[in-house]
């Protein structure tokens, strides 16, 4: 049993009083028309690039012109193969990726209402998405959903179908929206306090 299983066990154990959950059946979610777009406007609104592949391009030539002076490159995805420099499936540890200037990583769906992305966890050291000084997000441009509720259902969904949890063998994974940001000091909001400080988003033709 790990850590996490031990602890839930144990509030599960200590609960007094258990209420029903809430009817959500008439919760009216947002739908837009054109989900990409609001995707994109709201990716930006956050503070994220969004640039599409475009026709006949690479994502090694576009990450390259992107970012011309970015030294180490972190990836496992085939599409970066010839540029990466480091692999996190295959370093040591967590912390051989420090001082990582580009992590490409790949997005299943974004959400239009929040820009989020939701990013499973297809690398052994998942400290890639929030270690490097810039993050790329791959995402096909024909997977993007209106709002979280769309979002939670796809993940309960894929779920259902795979008899697991719907974060591939790893059991793990998260929503990323924009570059890491805060506004807890004097309410001045700063990009790229505890993780990335940039965000691009490429979206493919896929």
């Amino acid at each position: 049993m790990s850590s996490k299983e031990d602890i839930l066990r144990k509030y599960r154990a200590n609960v007094r009083e258990q209420f029903p959950m809430p009817d959500l059946s008439d919760l009216q979610a947002v739908h837009y028309d054109n989900p990409l777009q609001q995707f994109v406007e709201m990716s930006q609104s956050v503070g994220a690039r969004v640039v599409p592949l475009a026709e006949g391009q690479t994502v090694e030539a576009l990450v390259k012109t992107l970012y011309p002076d970015a030294r180490e490159i972190a990836s496992n995805l085939p599409e970066v193969a010839a540029i990466a420099t480091r692999n996190p499936d295959t370093v040591v540890s967590a912390e051989d990726l420090n001082g990582t200037d580009v992590g490409v990583i790949r997005g299943e769906f974004g959400v239009a209402e929040n820009g989020c992305i939701w990013i499973p966890q297809h690398m052994q050291q998942r400290a890639v998405c929030f270690i490097s000084e810039n993050l790329v997000i791959l995402l096909p441009k024909s997977q993007v959903v209106s709002n979280m509720h769309e979002a939670y259902r796809r993940l309960r969904t894929a779920a259902a179908h795979s008899g697991t949890a719907a974060f591939d063998a790893y059991g793990y994974g998260t929503f990323i929206s924009g570059p890491s940001k805060t506004a807890d000091i004097a309410q001045v909001l700063v990009m790229g306090a505890q993780a990335a400080r940039t965000v691009t988003v490429v979206l493919l033709n896929a």
